[in-house]
């Protein structure tokens, strides 16, 4: 199992990204998806996330900006961001939990990470 991420870059203030990460593998299932992002300096802090029934939960620095969706057909969850900031700025990592072929357990996995750098 391996999560891929795609989606980050450079943009301008005020600007729009969208990021993807998709689960591939030997997946049975996914549950809880969400996306958390780490700036120089920082700890890792969690941006949003979404259950398996779609319910969604974001940071207060995000919420009105940054909408997250999944699509389970595909085991892909989106962060669709906008007006984006210059303090937005940070490596984003999705993390998944599912449970994987021949597994009685969820594990939880995590992206290698994207940049998104918003300049001002």
């Amino acid at each position: 199992v391996q999560l891929v991420e795609s989606g980050g870059g450079l943009v301008q203030a005020g600007g729009s990204l969208r990021l993807s990460c998709q689960a591939s593998g030997s997946i049975v299932s996914t549950n809880a998806m969400g996306w958390y992002r780490q700036a120089p300096g920082k700890q890792r802090e969690l941006v949003a996330t979404i259950t398996s029934g779609g319910v969604t939960n974001y940071a207060v620095s995000v919420k009105g900006r940054f909408t997250i969706s999944r699509d389970n057909a595909k085991n892909t969850v989106y962060l669709q961001m906008t007006s984006l900031k210059p303090e937005d700025t940070a490596v984003y990592y999705c993390n998944v939990d599912l449970r994987a072929l021949g597994s009685i357990i969820v594990y939880n996995y995590w992206g290698q990470g994207t940049q998104v750098t918003v300049s001002s």
